[in-house]
């Protein structure tokens, strides 16, 4: 049963101060008051390089994410240039390509006495399924896998230079792909910058990383720990959509995002200067009492279900589509290809902060796989 450390801080008062690199950040709890936050760009602005993820990430990144930290209506137009590449998971062929993917990925796991879930297995469907979105071989997810689970700090080739690389290639050799429309796109009647490109292709990496391999790792685990609700999946292959939405709200891997206040704003009581920081809550969101019926247990037919897992409002995830694809995609084989799954080693990743803690995924996940045949 996933765990809400948030649950006594939203009672009480709806704000949890956290600190984080010298600053103390309040974190709005409620799920009222995280879409009314995440709506209020004005208040609320996103117009903040490297402050919008929560560490801030001036020493992981040179260049600003788009189109994630710039605000209406710049947003729009930034988005519009990197939408059809993220469209394409509701491709008949990218769906395809997922789906064979993830069946041969499960098989050679179900083959094995034990499959470590995080690095053999989410980390490879996570990297070979990006190359898809992108249009770009699939040998590239090599690079991908060899930078582990967390992108800004992998082996080998860094992100930046990576990146860099792939859109002179694309300057040099335009196709199809994302780093080619890149190179050939226009904002406000021009070309993008160098740095334009750099921003979208970074948040493209960082972005949905880490948060779908823990999705994939958060539901395997409770599939093993709870296997009649992997018998109720098996029986019911109809139910998975509701399922998937379920997952993605109980186990949430983003844990919250940044919002910088251009001047000086009260935040039920607490005091946020100019230019300070506010936290949207999103895990904390997920499991209000208000909204959600004993939101601490997994309900796979939970209906309604207004969780804010991909945010709210302007800036809801260009990758919604991708990562819905792939759990849907996940669901569909273990309900097909799989009967048991026994957790053998676990290690879940924490979250410490002196306000809270909280298990969010797996570092380390092994467990083995029974066949249906």
């Amino acid at each position: 049963m996933p765990q809400d450390p948030f649950r006594e801080a939203r009672q009480k008062g709806g704000v949890l101060k956290c600190p984080f690199q010298g600053e103390d950040i309040p974190m709005l709890l409620r799920h009222a008051d995280v879409r009314a936050a995440a709506k209020d760009w004005q208040t609320f602005s996103s117009d903040a390089p490297f402050r919008v993820p929560i560490p801030s990430e001036e020493e992981m990144r040179s260049m600003r994410q788009l189109p994630i930290e710039v605000n209406p209506p710049e947003h729009a137009e930034y988005r519009k240039i990197v939408e059809p590449f993220f469209k394409r998971a509701k491709q008949a062929s990218v769906i395809a390509k997922v789906q064979t993917l993830i069946t041969e990925l499960l098989a050679l796991a179900i083959s094995k006495d034990s499959v470590e879930i995080v690095s053999e297995f989410a980390l490879p469907i996570q990297s070979r399924a990006l190359t898809y979105l992108l249009d770009v071989p699939e040998s590239e997810a090599d690079t991908y896998v060899n930078w582990g689970i967390h992108v800004f700090s992998g082996e080998g080739i860094s992100l930046e230079d990576y990146l860099a690389s792939a859109l002179d290639q694309a300057a040099e050799n335009p196709g199809e792909d994302f780093f080619s429309a890149l190179t050939q796109a226009e904002y406000q009647g021009r070309p993008l910058t160098r740095h334009e490109m750099m921003g979208f292709a970074n948040l493209t990496f960082a972005g949905g990383r880490d948060t779908i391999i823990h999705s994939i790792s958060s539901i395997i685990h409770h599939l093993g720990r709870n296997p009649d609700d992997f018998d109720k999946l098996r029986s019911n292959p109809k139910g998975l959509v509701l399922a998937g939405e379920e997952f993605f709200r109980a186990f949430m891997p983003l844990t919250h995002i940044g919002r910088v206040c251009p001047v000086a704003t009260n935040i039920q009581g607490h005091q946020v200067p100019v230019d300070g920081r506010v936290s949207l809550g999103w895990a904390a969101a997920n499991f209000d009492d208000e909204v959600f019926d004993s939101p601490e247990e997994v309900r796979l037919d939970r209906k309604p279900n207004p969780h804010v897992s991909f945010g709210f409002g302007t800036h809801l995830c260009l990758g919604a589509p991708h990562a819905r694809l792939i759990i849907r995609t996940l669901l569909e084989s273990l309900v097909t290809q799989a009967t048991s799954i026994e957790i053998l080693k676990q290690s879940a990743h924490q979250e410490n902060n002196p306000a809270y803690q909280r298990e969010n995924g797996f570092d380390h996940l092994e467990v083995s796989l029974t066949g249906s045949s």
